[in-house]
């Protein structure tokens, strides 16, 4: 099953597929199929210290791509008699009234169970070769992944760059050391200024300004 969801999740668009096993899947789900599907150099490069409406509806669109493959990939799994539950791209559930920024499941933290990166000092997911210019998809199923890797603390790769702090217009990425367990950033503050500032692209819905100025993953653009 390891090889054929890899396959065809890498066939429907995702550049890199991973599996771990979790203690604390929702559901009672022991097991995840972590999908990353890269962004556009092109839309990632154009935003210059706000958002744009590329970026929007290219944010919008991939997320539902993600949707639809996760779906396809567990409609695969049930067809084999496995259960799933998937984990929606994009998605804030307020479960205990005081978080009003946390979804189902952390998608990053599945991908970096799965061994497919780290977390970074601006609180993004950082691929291990894509760096930061990402969106991930996550799957939860009891259907077993032998492969999967012993769980572990990602590694540190930012280093001393502080690029994304210094440029986050709402000053949500906070001093401190790097830390993938307990990242150092204030969702409060970068959501009240992304509504507050850009109302007129996806009416504050998203920023980007720390994954564009991120040096990780980033591509020098072709002059030929």
């Amino acid at each position: 099953m390891e090889e054929e969801l890899r396959r065809l999740l890498t066939q429907w668009g995702a550049v890199d597929v991973g599996f771990a096993q979790v203690e604390d899947g929702p559901g009672g789900f022991g097991w995840a199929v972590s999908a990353v599907v890269k962004l556009s150099d092109g839309v990632v490069d154009e935003i210059q210290g706000a958002p744009t409406h590329s970026y929007f509806h290219h944010y919008r669109t991939v997320n539902f791509a993600i949707d639809q493959m996760i779906l396809q990939a567990g409609m695969l799994l049930e067809r084999r008699g496995y259960r799933y539950l998937p984990v929606a791209a994009s998605q804030s559930i307020n479960l205990d009234g005081n978080s009003p920024f946390q979804g189902r499941y952390s998608h990053k933290k599945a991908a970096c169970l799965a061994g497919l990166g780290t977390i970074g000092r601006s609180g993004l997911f950082l691929h291990r070769q894509f760096g930061p210019r990402v969106r991930l998809g996550t799957l939860f199923t009891d259907c077993p992944f032998p492969s999967a890797p012993a769980p572990a603390l990602p590694p540190d790769r930012c280093g001393g760059c502080r690029r994304c702090l210094e440029a986050c217009p709402a000053g949500a990425i906070l001093e401190g050391p790097v830390s993938a367990a307990a990242p150092r950033i204030d969702p409060a503050s970068c959501s009240t200024h992304m509504k507050t500032a850009y109302q007129k692209i996806g009416r504050g819905a998203v920023c980007g300004v720390c994954m564009a100025v991120c040096p990780y993953g980033k591509k020098e653009a072709k002059t030929s």
